[in-house]
């Protein structure tokens, strides 16, 4: 099993762009960087891993979302008792294929391995993504 937090907001799937002069797709330099930041955090916990191969995943995502300046004492207790949750943008599956596409062929062999997903959205005083990677 694998276990690690991604601090600071989350970025959400950016759909591929178009270069006019090739007519080339290519992925949004947002959506790359924040690829990269999965890939840097996961080694920064595990320095030495093994790609699973041939095995049932089940992933965890809970995305931890910054509580707005403005947000009143009250809401934002509200917030942090998870009684309000989190209906704003990256929508829950744009941030399933960032990490997915990140974690795809650098943790495990495949995206088709996943059998299990859940995915959550929490307000939080620390923005952040915790991922959780587990052989079913």
């Amino acid at each position: 099993m694998y276990e690690f937090e991604i601090p600071g907001e989350i970025v959400g799937k950016g759909r591929p762009r178009m270069n006019i002069r090739t007519g080339k797709a290519y992925t949004p330099t947002k959506t790359k960087y924040y690829e990269f930041l999965v890939k840097k955090w996961f080694l920064e916990k595990y320095k030495e891993w093994q790609i699973i191969e041939d095995k049932h995943i089940k992933i965890e995502i809970i995305a931890y979302f910054d509580i707005p300046k403005s947000t009143s004492k009250n809401r934002k207790e509200q917030m942090l008792k998870n009684e309000i949750r989190p209906m704003k943008k990256p929508d829950i599956d744009n941030i399933t294929k960032i990490i997915l596409d990140a974690l795809n062929k650098f943790v495990y062999h495949d995206d088709t391995q996943v059998v299990e997903l859940v995915v959550k959205k929490y307000y939080s005083d620390a923005p952040r993504v915790n991922v959780k990677v587990e052989v079913i």
